[in-house]
């Protein structure tokens, strides 16, 4: 696996920013007198108060409210959101009796007496009066969050025999979320609070979740949690991103050092962590990385050696290859030359010949004359040039001729050894303290790129340049003299 180097300086400003304000209306009933008690509500209450105010909530936990202090607090939390600013976050959860009549949805305070549907907006709180004093502080978001069809405590009443909460509409900039979905019934829960609550109070601990996703993971966790019995709902109106959790706000350093980390670390491979501690030999995740490299070499040395394969016999160009490349030197024309890449492109001679072809055209700028002598009635056949490991070159790119492959490999490298690796982990550094470069490391690549599968590898770039490569397959091919 390549190593993938990604810097994305803007992505920290990019990120939501944290709200100024953040306010919070927590409601649980859960003493009914006239109706079936409800044995979690006021715990699920007190848990999601309890998750909220860590996260930089101001709450007010209001528990087992008469009809009286449900409207008091649920005016108060308007004013509260006025005063804040149009900035302000507002989030109200409800746990509790909730019921729908005529398409309205109310909650139901502890004193609730019914004997009629038409008592109903009388003895309850119509949701749709949350909405309102949420809207009438025009802040930027608003998040309602209903745990509240959990059954219908008036199914004997008629014109109440419908279960569950109805779908509402809401402003602009706001968030609803059901237990369940509309004209369905939620669950108590067996334990001490309902499916829906624990699973949203243990998603809001995650960090840089935006709230579409967070809810997202609640409704699968509930699935779950109740064998497809119960499935939560939210519709949303934001405008703006919102996460309950902002994880810590990196440096554009540090995030970069966070991003090649993950990609390194999954590849498990030595040099690569060694690259990285180069790079980064003081950062956050430097502790990380060396314990990761001290397993990985432990793992490497304790492995069986690989056998190795025999080496290949030397490859030597074909007849009519070599007359090929004879015939372009002979004629030195443009055409020539082209005819041999045309009809050899990574034959023997291949690099050569492109070093010859852009000379001739950088030269002349046109086709070179052939010359005046007529080509030999016999061309003999060239021979491979003679490549040694303790020799200077006399092929290769302007920047090789002259110099051994000692000499290269214990140069800079032309370009990095891995892709993405940042300029000061291996610009003016030595190609040797990357690669343990000795001369039967070399020989096993030069017999890699003398194979077929090398012909591919050729294709890619080296940190010491292409050419590099084919003086490789050449000395190989010659017996690694």
């Amino acid at each position: 696996m390549r190593l993938a180097f990604v810097v994305m300086m803007l992505l920290a400003s990019a990120l939501p920013a944290r709200a100024v304000e953040r306010v919070a209306l927590v409601i649980g009933n859960g003493n009914y007198g006239a109706v079936s008690p409800l044995d979690n509500a006021t715990r699920d209450a007190a848990l999601l108060a309890g998750t909220l105010r860590p996260l930089g909530f101001d709450v007010t936990l209001v528990e087992n409210a008469t009809r009286d202090e449900l409207i008091r607090a649920v005016a108060e939390f308007g004013r509260r959101l006025r005063v804040a600013g149009p900035e302000t976050v507002g989030l109200f959860y409800y746990a509790g009796h909730g019921v729908q009549s005529f398409g309205a949805n109310y909650l139901l305070p502890v004193d609730t007496e019914l004997t009629v549907a038409a008592d109903l907006d009388l003895v309850g709180l119509e949701a749709a009066s949350v909405l309102r004093q949420m809207a009438s502080a025009r802040n930027r978001i608003n998040i309602v969050i209903l745990d509240a069809c959990r059954n219908n405590p008036f199914e004997d009443i008629p014109d109440m025999d419908d279960n569950g909460l109805a779908e509402m509409k809401a402003p602009t900039g706001t968030f609803l979320a059901y237990a369940t979905a509309p004209g369905a019934v939620a669950l108590d829960g067996t334990g001490d609070n309902s499916p829906f609550t624990a699973a949203l109070a243990d998603a809001m601990q995650t960090e840089d979740l935006p709230i579409e996703q967070m809810f997202k993971a609640v409704r699968v966790e509930v699935i779950r949690q109740t064998g497809g019995a119960q499935t939560p709902w939210d519709t949303s109106s934001l405008t703006q991103d919102f996460v309950f959790k902002a994880g810590e706000e990196l440096s554009p350093e540090a995030f970069a050092e966070e991003q090649l980390w993950k990609s390194v670390a999954p590849t498990r491979d030595s040099v690569q962590i060694m690259l990285f501690l180069r790079s980064y030999p003081d950062g956050r995740k430097a502790e990380e990385a060396r314990a990761l490299l001290k397993e990985v070499m432990a793992e490497e040395l304790s492995a069986p050696a690989a056998p190795q394969p025999a080496a290949p016999a030397p490859v030597a160009p074909a007849a009519s290859e070599a007359e090929l490349m004879e015939a372009a030197r002979a004629a030195g024309t443009p055409e020539g030359y082209r005819a041999y890449l045309d009809a050899y492109p990574e034959g023997v001679f291949a690099e050569l010949v492109k070093i010859e072809l852009a000379a001739l055209e950088t030269r002349t700028g046109q086709a070179a004359t052939p010359p005046a002598a007529a080509a030999p009635e016999a061309p003999a056949e060239p021979s491979v040039p003679d490549i040694f490991f303790d020799r200077p070159l006399s092929l290769g790119s302007p920047q090789m001729i002259g110099r051994t492959i000692t000499e290269i490999t214990q140069g800079t490298p032309l370009y990095p050894p891995i892709e993405g690796l940042p300029d000061s982990a291996w610009k003016d550094q030595s190609c040797s303290g990357c690669h343990q470069w000795t001369r039967e490391a070399l020989c096993d690549q030069g017999q890699t790129y003398v194979s077929d599968a090398g012909s591919r590898a050729l294709q890619k770039e080296h940190p010491m340049g292409g050419t590099f490569k084919r003086v490789l397959r050449q000395w190989a091919a010659g017996g690694c003299r």
